[in-house]
Order: structure tokens, then C-alpha cells, then sequence
């Protein structure tokens, strides 16, 4: 599909590039398609690409000096086919414990839905999500693709301190937090998998565009993956 995209001056070192302002896969392939031309033109540059769900912003390392003339570079891509644009995506099975140990907003969750914990954790296990981009902390993935059973409003007061791999549902999304961290969405599980780890390359294995499901497992299986985990004998591979 072609979309009219709006490119403007971010600041003296950035452009961006915008897409309609929804939420769509069809706009996802097309905004990676761009970055990964993108990233073949600025090959040899120290250049930064992060796109969102309807945008790209490119960080250049040095100041912009003819601002059209750039975009007229850019503009000229939008329409040139290269071959392989977008790697393969791939699909991720995360384990998740659901139980009420790690599901601190679960119970209220349930009522405030009038679902059962049965029937949240069937229809948060049962989609396959699409990973759209990857933000807010580093590995934090947003995934489209919640069922609209389970939208819910983030909550009003933030929780200052949600543990490193707690599963939540905040607004139309659902996500991983990859760490320690405040926020503002209602923890339902956890996950003992590691989603970044500066160490590695790349830090975290998981690519906008690849797909994720969630796989329920019990307290036991939940903690003799969390000692592979630790022990570096487990390693999540893509289904």
C-alpha cells in the first residue's frame, strides 16, 4: 500500500517521518520496509533509526545543513524496490505464570472485568501478538493484537516499583516489563525470561515485526525455568 508520508525538521539533527496515525500491520511492514532502506543508504554513518507505531526518526551525527535537499533523499527511497527489505519474522513462546504470586492486579482485574481469572488468562494466552516497535525501557516490547475483552485504562496512580518481567495489560496493549520499573499498567503474570541483556548482540532478540504468543505455566515449571535462566541453561528459541 503507499501511503502519503509527512517528512519534517525534527531539530538540527533529526528528521521525521510520518505515517497515517493508526495502529495497523499493514503501516508496520511499510515503516520497516523504509528503515531497512534506510539503514542500507547510511550504511557508513553513525546514524540512529527508532520508529514507532506510525513514524520513523532518523538521528543524524552531525547538524543538518540543507534540510530539503535531505528530504529530497529521503522522498526519493519511498518508491524504489529493493529486494529482501524485511527479514523473516519470527514467532517467540514466552512462558507466563498467571498465578496470583505474580498476578498482583489479577483479582481486580477479574472483577473489574467481570471475567474470570480462567477467562483472562485463555484470552491473553490464545492471541498472537505483533511486535510494533521496542521502547520506554530498553526491551519493552509493544504488542498489538490484545483481544478488546481485555482493554482496560491504565490506572490512575502509578505503581512505583514493578518487577523485571511482570506481564501487564494497560489501555488496547499488552506487555513485558524488561526490568525494574515504575508504571502504570495491571500486572496479570510474570515471565522468568531475560528480554534484554546489554551483554548480548544484539541486547534484546526480539525484532518489531516478529510475533508473540504467551504460553501459561504453573509455579513449578515457572521456577525451574527461572534457575535455567539464572544458570545460563536456558535459552528461548523461536517457534
Amino acid at each position: 500500500m503507499n501511503y502519503d508520508l509527512k517528512f519534517s525538521l525534527y531539530n538540527e539533527r533529526s528528521i521525521l517521518i510520518e505515517w497515517p496515525s493508526f495502529i495497523d500491520e499493514n503501516i508496520l511492514k511499510s515503516i520497516l520496509s523504509y528503515k531497512e532502506r534506510l539503514q542500507k543508504i547510511y550504511i557508513k554513518q553513525k546514524v540512529e533509526i527508532i520508529n514507532t507505531y506510525n513514524s520513523i526518526l532518523i538521528f543524524y551525527n552531525f547538524t543538518i545543513d540543507n534540510f530539503n535537499d535531505e528530504i529530497l533523499k529521503l522522498k526519493s527511497l519511498k518508491n524504489r524496490h529493493l529486494r529482501n527489505e524485511i527479514a523473516k519474522a519470527k514467532l517467540w513462546e514466552i512462558p507466563v505464570c498467571y498465578d496470583d504470586e505474580f498476578g498482583i492486579d489479577l483479582s481486580e482485574f477479574s472483577m473489574r472485568k467481570k471475567l474470570t481469572k480462567s477467562e483472562i488468562v485463555k484470552l491473553h494466552s490464545e492471541a498472537i501478538y505483533t511486535v510494533y516497535f521496542i521502547g520506554f525501557l530498553p526491551g519493552f516490547l509493544y504488542l498489538g493484537g490484545l483481544n478488546s475483552k481485555l482493554h482496560f485504562n491504565r490506572k490512575s496512580t502509578p505503581n512505583l516499583n514493578i518487577k523485571k518481567g511482570s506481564v501487564a495489560i494497560g489501555g488496547m496493549q499488552t506487555g513485558i516489563y524488561p526490568q525494574n520499573s515504575p508504571g502504570g499498567w495491571h500486572i496479570i503474570g510474570k515471565t522468568p525470561i531475560d528480554l534484554f541483556d546489554a551483554k548480548m548482540n544484539p541486547p534484546c532478540f526480539i525484532s518489531a515485526g516478529d510475533k508473540v504468543r504467551f504460553k501459561s505455566v504453573d509455579l513449578i515449571e515457572y521456577s525451574e525455568l527461572e534457575q535455567k535462566v539464572k544458570s545460563e541453561s536456558f535459552f528461548l528459541k523461536s517457534v
